[in-house]
C-alpha cells in the first residue's frame, strides 16, 4: 500500500478524504497523487442545443474546477504539513498530475498503476460524492477502492470487520488487503446466517488469516429483521471497528440496483470507511 490515488473534486466529503488519505499514508508511509476528475464536457455539451455558446463556457469552467480541485488537495496536506514528493521513492509524501483529461472512466485506467484508490461515499444531494467516479476505480482499475464518510475518521486500520460471504469477490478483496490486515489490533471475521454464497465458512476464512499472523476470529450473526448490509454495518458498529472489508457485487450490478443488495445498502450507508474490490 505503498502508491495512493486521490481523485479529486469538490464535494463535501473531500476534507474527510483527504484526512483520511493523510492518515493511510503515514501508517503505511505511502506517496499520495491527486488529479482533478470531472465528468466530459462532451455530455455537458450534448445536453444544450445552442452549441456555440456551450462549448466556451464549458471550457472555461473546466479549467476553473481543475483549478480549484488542485488548490484545495495542495492546501490541505499543505496544512498538515505533508511534504511533496521527491523523485520516485515511496514515502510519506504527496504530488499533483496535471495531465488527466476529463472524464470518470480515466478514475479506473490512471487507477491500475497504483496500489490503492481513496474516493467519498457517493450521494444523491448535488453536493455529495458522483457514482461514476467510484464505479470506475471499481470496476476498471483491477485495484482495490477505499470509500470515506463524510466525517472524517481519527484512526483507520487497526479494529477490522470482514463481512464474509464466501465469494471469490470477498476472497479477492482481502488479498488486497493483506497489507492492512497484517498490521491490525483486531481483526472480525462476520458472517451473516442465510448470506452466504457455496464456499469456505467464516471460520475457515479465519483460520486462514491466523495461518497468516493475523488475530482474526469468526462471528456468525443472526440477522434477524435486518438484511444483511444492516446486520454487517451494526457488528462494524457494536465492535468499534474503524474499517470494514467488503468484496463488491458478489450479484450482478442490475440485479442489486433492482432488488438492493449487500453492496448497495453498505454504500448508501456505512459511517466507517470500507475498501471494496470487484
Amino acid at each position: 500500500m505503498k502508491t495512493l490515488l486521490i481523485p479529486t473534486e469538490d464535494h463535501d466529503t473531500m476534507h474527510a478524504v483527504l484526512e483520511t488519505a493523510r492518515l493511510f499514508a503515514k501508517r503505511f508511509d505511502s506517496y499520495m497523487e491527486g488529479f482533478a476528475v470531472r465528468p466530459s464536457a462532451a455530455k455537458f455539451v450534448a445536453m444544450d442545443p445552442v452549441s456555440s455558446l456551450t462549448v466556451p463556457m464549458t471550457k472555461e469552467s473546466d479549467a476553473e474546477a481543475v483549478s480549484q480541485a488542485r488548490r484545495l488537495f495542495e492546501s490541505f496536506l499543505e496544512a498538515q504539513s505533508v511534504p511533496r514528493a521527491q523523485g520516485d521513492k515511496a514515502a510519506f509524501s504527496y504530488a499533483w498530475f496535471d495531465a488527466a483529461p476529463d472524464g470518470d472512466e480515466f478514475v479506473g485506467a490512471y487507477g491500475r498503476v497504483f496500489d490503492l484508490s481513496i474516493l467519498g461515499r457517493p450521494g444523491s444531494a448535488p453536493q455529495n460524492p458522483r457514482m461514476p467516479p467510484l464505479e470506475s476505480a471499481l470496476f476498471e482499475s483491477g485495484r482495490p477502492v477505499l470509500i470515506v464518510p463524510s466525517s472524517p475518521v481519527r484512526a483507520i486500520g487497526d479494529n477490522i470487520l470482514i463481512a464474509w460471504n464466501g465469494s471469490t469477490e470477498q476472497s479477492t478483496t482481502i488479498a488486497f488487503a493483506m497489507p492492512i490486515l497484517m498490521r491490525a489490533t483486531q481483526v472480525t471475521v462476520a458472517t451473516v446466517e442465510s448470506a452466504m454464497t457455496p464456499g469456505p465458512s467464516g471460520e475457515q476464512a479465519a483460520r486462514h488469516l491466523r495461518m497468516n499472523g493475523i488475530p482474526a476470529v469468526a462471528r456468525t450473526i443472526a440477522p434477524g429483521a435486518r438484511t444483511p448490509g444492516e446486520a454487517f454495518l451494526a457488528e462494524a458498529k457494536s465492535l468499534g471497528c474503524d474499517l470494514l472489508v467488503k468484496g463488491a457485487y458478489t450479484q450482478s450490478r442490475l440485479r442489486q440496483m433492482i432488488f438492493g443488495g449487500t453492496t448497495r445498502h453498505i454504500l448508501a450507508n456505512a459511517m466507517l470507511p470500507v475498501l471494496m474490490a470487484h
